[in-house]
């Protein structure tokens, strides 16, 4: 009698545990249920502005990849590295040939040797730093 009652008593506490465990996922899902109903929402309509960037790239207002910047907005750099290497006025120098290395060192290019020769201002191929000769205005 006494093994009866022992197993009676494991298995009525597997039994127990089993359905406490149910209750307290139940409960568990019940309270934590997100308060938002709606999955998700699509704008049909596209209103963003397309700004060209420096490699000229605009697309058309009803192109696909434009969907990426309805919830953001697109941002494109103004400040051109063309446009920023203009402003920089040429170096006068006074040789026949002058070299540039774009700076200094790692932060530079591979040295380039520029001809003066031929008036105007000359520009480097990596860089776009320009120089011109003294006196050949």
């Amino acid at each position: 009698m006494t093994l009866l009652r022992k197993t009676r008593r494991s298995s009525d506490f597997k039994v127990n545990n089993m359905l406490q465990k149910r209750a307290s996922l139940l409960l568990f899902q019940h309270f934590n249920r997100s308060r938002i109903q709606a999955i998700g929402s699509r704008c049909i309509t596209n209103t963003t502005d397309d700004i060209c960037t420096h490699t000229g790239q605009k697309w058309d207002a009803d192109d696909y990849r434009l969907a990426r910047f309805m919830n953001a907005p697109k941002h494109v750099n103004q400040n051109w590295a063309v446009k920023l290497i203009a402003e920089v006025p040429p170096k006068e120098v006074t040789e026949r040939v002058v070299w540039c290395d774009g700076g200094s060192g790692p932060e530079g290019h591979p040295r380039v040797y520029i001809n003066l020769d031929k008036p105007g201002d000359h520009s480097c191929g990596y860089c776009g730093l320009r120089f011109i000769k003294k006196g050949s205005h």
